[in-house]
């Protein structure tokens, strides 16, 4: 739910007042250009988008990453008197952000580096393990939605919303001794249909449909065919952790998969899964898939082997298969 900031709750009204000093300032007259004879000369015509963005922005610092990917600050450069808020900007699909010592509040402005449309892109961000000292909120015009609270280094989970619905402020907290405080988090700009993995992932666990499965195997990070050897559960990270081995590799991003140290042609690795999936070590053969986030394999749809191979050959009959897949 979207809540309007409010002192005390949301972020400081000293910065909420930086932050649209400079909105204000866009609301005044254009200067006149002069003119011959009396009366007032004619109103100029309203500025260029680029001019009116560069005076929207006019309250705010700006911060550029020299790698357009990933950026790193001090609050320990902000003068001690100064409201401002700092804007950030980086231009890629996927970074990082680093903030030591936070004092006052940034924005981070995230672009991908093509042209793609915001309403078609996914933002996912993750919280470093011990990030501290700032509250992370989704921001459009004034209003604000906390996505990650400062919690002392706890661990946080993996948080997506569309572009469309904002942008990143991120503002400290009150703290008697900020020596130990770095707020920091990985994200990653995906297309809307990538984005949703994250999404399903927080939804009730359920198997894949035949539709599902199909597609998967066309659109994941990897694909491969093997077995469960061991399962361990993470209750503080609410994630559990799926080892397996791979007797096929059809497809892998990442190097998930590693060759099996004795040399027989099989293959290593692990992915995860939502704890409350109750995932455990069972017999047999499956077809595993997935996506890889933040260097993370992160399991997608897993039918038995002998399942996929019957939903397979009944779409291949039907002519729907929407890819092929070597299934020998």
């Amino acid at each position: 739910m979207w809540v309007r900031a409010r002192a005390g709750h949301r972020p400081g009204r000293s910065m909420r007042g930086a932050a649209w000093a400079a909105r204000r300032r866009a609301g005044q007259q254009w200067p006149r250009s002069p003119g011959p004879g009396p009366g007032p000369p004619p109103l100029l015509p309203p500025p260029p988008p680029l001019l009116l963005l560069l005076l929207l922005l006019g309250g705010a610092s700006a911060q550029y990453s020299s790698d357009l990917c990933s950026w790193k600050g001090s609050g320990l450069t902000r003068e001690a008197h100064s409201k401002e808020v700092e804007q950030v900007y980086l231009r890629c699909s996927a970074g990082s952000v680093e903030w030591m010592y936070p004092t006052g509040a940034l924005i981070v402005n995230l672009r991908p580096n093509t042209f793609s449309s915001a309403r078609n892109l996914t933002v996912c961000i993750k919280p470093f393990r011990d990030s501290s000292g700032a509250n992370i909120y989704l921001e459009k015009t004034g209003e604000l939605r906390l996505l990650v609270r400062d919690n002392g280094g706890e661990p946080s989970q993996v948080q997506c919303f569309s572009l469309e619905q904002g942008g990143l402020f991120v503002e400290a907290t009150p703290q008697q001794d900020i020596s130990r405080r770095t707020t920091g988090f990985q994200y990653e700009l995906m297309s809307g249909q990538r984005g949703l993995d994250l999404h399903v992932l927080s939804a009730p666990c359920r198997p894949c449909s035949d539709t599902e499965v199909l597609l998967a195997i066309c659109t994941s990070d990897f694909v491969v065919r093997g077995f469960i050897q061991d399962v361990t559960h993470v209750p503080e990270q609410q994630v559990s952790v799926i080892y397996l081995r791979v007797s096929r590799l059809h497809r892998q991003k990442s190097r998930v998969f590693q060759p099996a140290p004795e040399g027989s042609g099989h293959w290593l690795g692990h992915v995860t899964t939502l704890l409350e999936c109750g995932v455990r070590p069972g017999h047999g053969e499956f077809l595993f898939t997935g996506h890889v986030h933040f260097g993370e394999a992160q399991l997608g749809c897993a039918p038995r082997f002998s399942d996929f191979q019957r939903m397979y050959r009944n779409a291949e009959e039907r002519g729907i298969n929407p890819c092929e897949i070597n299934m020998k």
